[in-house]
């Protein structure tokens, strides 16, 4: 059993998660030094966007999920941002559609990208595992797994550079998703950390915040392990898209 009397001052329980994050967040993973040095064949690309693709869309889904179990109506207030930035205030808006058209300027049809037909068996179990978590774990973990958002506008200021300056196939309207996130991951991540520094009142609730989060970066992680062996190593498992098959994705008759 723990001993609470050792519980982390909320600047140590920061310190540990942001070690968390320079251990495990997957600006480490080969795929994302690949993809944002320009190693990444076009088909690479598409399949990267493809398959994330299915995250972004569920990511407004797992908020909900965590927004009901949210008892504080300023707490309410709050993480009801996250799922405006994403399905947007009106049609043509918010986060998703702004991915939408990154993948439409890869070519896929939207049809076949939001059916998620061809995303990758390692993708949906990933995403899907990361929802079951915010539902059934305790809301201060479920909060607490959205903090690999304390990291992500580095990997987003990587990202965008390195593909604009590699790719001619992308611009920075197609990579506009981008563009809006830093600020509002800001904002998010203050909110969770803040969150899970007041909720987690005994040493053993915060090593679950911990855990937590080296979670979260084991989801992203294994979306980065699935693209690779699919479309680096070439093991692109059955019903899933093939580089190539544009037919389909652009909703073409075969």
């Amino acid at each position: 059993m723990t001993d609470d009397s050792a519980k982390l001052t909320a600047k140590e329980l920061e310190a540990r998660l942001r070690q968390v994050g320079a251990e495990r967040y997957h600006n480490l993973h080969r795929f994302h030094r690949r993809l944002h040095s320009g190693g990444c064949a076009y088909e690479e690309v598409q399949a990267w966007a493809l398959n994330r693709y299915y995250y972004q869309s569920m990511i407004p889904i797992k908020d909900a999920t965590v927004l009901t179990r949210l008892s504080n109506a300023e707490d309410r207030r709050q993480w009801r941002k996250r799922i405006e930035d994403h399905d947007g205030l009106r049609e043509g808006d918010g986060g998703i559609e702004r991915w939408l058209k990154l993948t439409d300027s890869l070519g896929f049809s939207r049809d076949y990208v939001i059916s998620t037909e061809g995303i990758l068996p390692g993708t949906r179990f990933a995403v899907e595992a990361y929802v079951e978590f915010c539902r059934t774990r305790s809301v201060t973990e479920a909060v607490a797994s959205s903090l690999t958002e304390l990291f992500s506008p580095n990997i987003i200021g990587e990202r965008v550079a390195g593909m604009l300056a590699h790719y001619s196939f992308v611009s920075s309207e197609t990579l506009a998703y981008f563009s809006q996130r830093p600020p509002q991951a800001k904002r998010d991540a203050e909110f969770a950390l803040n969150f899970a520094v007041q909720h987690a009142k005994t040493r053993a609730e915060q090593e679950l915040v911990v855990k937590a989060l080296e979670f979260k970066c084991s989801v992203l992680w294994a979306q980065l392990d699935s693209l690779w062996s699919a479309y680096v190593e070439g093991a692109v498992p059955p019903g899933a898209w093939e580089p190539g098959s544009v037919a389909k994705a652009r909703g073409e008759a075969a």
